[in-house]
């Protein structure tokens, strides 16, 4: 069933000639959720809708897709071949920062300004996975979360092992994480498209400032997780305690409790 989105205020957000509907609930220090393919599905909008609860303001674009649509098919064939061929996202580009990365840090700095705080955090899922840490590059982000991060697309362990990020703006993530900025990061073991490669370059980059959570979905694994399991916090979590994406989901609200609480 679809998903209204009518307890969300809707609006545009515009950087730089650029512009996107953007869709907001909560109170508290700002959350960018930023939607896998294809798009705002109704878990991913119950996703956000936990963020609020744990003390947040959700601020959530829409950079493709139709908001609060079930996923089919069909329309995430076509959503992937038009993301994967917009030069905002640079899906294949192995040593550049996606440029959407540029309107997501305009983003994230107006909702710093509206909503307060310290700071701000940030989940990107699968296609959007990475953009979070291209936002680390402004200062204001200080709880990047990401979730099965799968750009660059490509066979290559050059791609596998890319972080999407241009070598200045990598210096400023590396430097950022060597100032006590964490990244958390969640994946499933067997998860080809979010490849270990690429957790592998975040350890040996960022040290212990970067937090992985590799979720077990090996053959005969005891949770049951299918090998092809994907989507951490929406289309495969199973929302039961003690489940390890549970566990997960637990530690990204935990994550942005930490990060973001405000002083007294």
């Amino acid at each position: 069933m679809d998903d209204s989105l009518d307890d969300f205020a809707e609006t545009t957000f515009e950087h730089d000639g650029v512009s996107h509907r953007v869709f907001r609930k909560g109170t508290g220090p700002a959350v960018i959720v930023m939607a896998e393919i294809p798009g705002i599905t109704p878990k991913v909008a119950a996703f956000a809708r936990r963020v609020v609860d744990a003390g947040f303001t959700v601020v959530m674009p829409v950079l493709f897709g139709t908001p609060g649509a079930e996923p089919a098919p069909v329309d995430g064939l076509k959503v992937i071949v038009g993301a994967c061929i917009s030069k905002e996202f640079a899906a294949f580009a192995t040593n550049r920062t996606a440029p959407v990365s540029v309107w997501l840090r305009a983003l994230a700095a107006d909702a710093h300004e509206t909503c307060g705080g310290p700071g701000v955090g940030a989940v990107g899922m699968c296609f959007t996975g990475g953009f979070a840490l291209g936002m680390m590059v402004d200062e204001r982000m200080l709880a990047p979360v990401l979730s099965q991060p799968s750009l660059p697309i490509g066979p290559l362990r050059k791609s596998k092992r890319s972080l999407q990020l241009a070598p200045d703006d990598l210096a400023r993530v590396k430097e950022r994480a060597a100032d006590g900025v964490c990244v958390l990061g969640l994946r499933f073991t067997g998860d080809i498209l979010s490849p270990g490669d690429r957790f592998a370059r975040l350890r040996e980059e960022l040290g212990d400032a970067f937090i992985g959570v590799e979720i077990d979905s090996s053959k005969g694994n005891q949770w049951g997780i299918p090998k092809m399991a994907h989507s951490v916090l929406t289309e495969h979590l199973v929302d039961e305690p003690g489940h390890p994406t549970r566990v997960a989901l637990d530690q990204v609200l935990d994550f942005f409790r930490e990060k973001l609480a405000v002083p007294d």
